[in-house]
C-alpha cells in the first residue's frame, strides 16, 4: 500500500456521477389496479447479474401469477442512453415494465 507524504496532493472524484445536463422530472404511470391478464415486458439494461436476476422474475411469475404474460428483453445500447424506439414499443406491446438491473 502506497503512503503520501506530507504535503503531497490527491485528486479525489464525486461517487455520486452528477449529471451533466439539466433533466426535468416526469411523474410515474398509473399503478394498475391489477395485474390479472396484463402483459409485462421486463428490460434488461446490461448491468452485470441483471439478465439473470430478470429471468428469476420471469419465472416467478410464470409460477405464481401464470396469467401474467412476461416478455425478457435486452436493451440494445448502453444502459445510460435513451432508446425513444424501446419506449414506443413498450407503450404498444405492455401494459407495464419493469427496468431492471442487477449486481
Amino acid at each position: 500500500m502506497a503512503r503520501l507524504q506530507a504535503g503531497s496532493l490527491i485528486n479525489v472524484l464525486d461517487p455520486r456521477g452528477q449529471p451533466t445536463n439539466i433533466v426535468q422530472p416526469l411523474p410515474l404511470a398509473p399503478r394498475l389496479d391489477s395485474l390479472a391478464g396484463k402483459t409485462l415486458l421486463l428490460i434488461d439494461v446490461g448491468f452485470g447479474g441483471g439478465y439473470e436476476f430478470l429471468e428469476e422474475m420471469q419465472a416467478w411469475f410464470a409460477r405464481n401469477l401464470p396469467d401474467v404474460k412476461t416478455t425478457l428483453r435486452r436493451k440494445k445500447g448502453i444502459m445510460f442512453a435513451d432508446e425513444p424506439e424501446m419506449w414506443q414499443q413498450a407503450r404498444q406491446e405492455a401494459h407495464a415494465v419493469i427496468f431492471g438491473v442487477g449486481g
